[in-house]
């Protein structure tokens, strides 16, 4: 696998937090079931014309999503500001994938794919306005004529759950500790924080890893919408996800802890 660097300035708060995350990533998330996702997500896009060909998946982490993509005959790149997540996704595709070091606030043109999509909410990484129509925009511009353009974004019932709560995880020999530190009161459009810290389960079968904040902002629908149009996107689609229902629409901020757009150049 051909591992590229984009270079360039750019704020560190994500990045610093995955590179401490990887080594436990996949642990800590071992309950996403992206073949389940994707039986509701690449509906949604075909509906819209999606065609099969090249996919530009950004923020892409330790390449979860890659394995089902390469399945359905997909070619990839893949994209993230975590060297260490990269490594864990090489780990899984091997020479299959190109993948690039990149933070998606500066995102490079890496060719023209029929699809882009950005997984698993790094667009709340995104800590202002500005930045979240920068990332957007840099996403477009890696889109083929014709293309389509996916993110999810976590709603505001989402931050008042995860975000203000103690996960804990224990799995393949670690305790994984999730403590949000966030007030469930925070009104839309907050900026909301949480530690990971990771801990061996017996003396000498790991390095602890010291806790590291994660900070993410809740962008209420009508603020991505009026991103997506400064970015030159049209939105065709938006729909609310639950694990137990799937995309739904309208989109209930109250209800569902995802809310999932699709869009094209306009």
């Amino acid at each position: 696998m051909e591992l590229e660097s984009a270079g360039g300035g750019r704020p560190r708060g994500a990045e610093i937090a995955y590179e401490a995350m990887a080594p436990v990533y996949d642990e800590f998330t071992h309950r996403n079931d992206y073949e389940t996702w994707f039986g509701h997500l690449l509906p949604a896009l075909e509906a819209h014309g999606l065609r099969q060909g090249r996919l530009l998946d950004v923020g892409c982490g330790s390449g979860k999503a890659l394995a089902p993509m390469l399945r359905r005959g997909w070619a990839i790149d893949g994209c993230d500001v975590s060297a260490a997540m990269l490594a864990r996704a090489r780990e899984k595709a091997g020479d299959r994938v190109r993948l690039h070091v990149a933070d998606m606030r500066e995102l490079p043109v890496f060719g023209r794919f029929e699809l882009v999509w950005a997984l698993n909410d790094p667009v709340n990484y995104m800590v202002d306005h500005e930045e979240l129509v920068r990332s957007l925009a840099g996403m477009r511009d890696n889109l083929a004529p014709g293309g389509l353009m996916l993110f999810d974004a976590n709603t505001i019932e989402a931050y008042r759950g995860f975000f203000t709560e103690e996960t804990v995880v224990e799995r393949d020999g670690w305790r994984l500790i999730w403590r949000g530190r966030s007030d469930p009161g925070s009104p839309p459009g907050s900026v909301f924080e949480a530690s990971f810290e990771a801990e061996p389960l017996s003396a000498g079968a790991g390095t602890v890893i010291a806790p590291e904040t994660h900070r993410e902002r809740h962008f209420p629908e009508a603020e991505v919408l009026e991103a997506l149009e400064e970015a030159g996107l049209a939105c065709l689609d938006v729909c609310g996800y639950t694990d137990g229902e799937g995309l739904v629409q309208p989109l209930d901020e109250a209800g569902h802890y995802k809310a999932i757009d699709i869009s094209r150049p306009s």
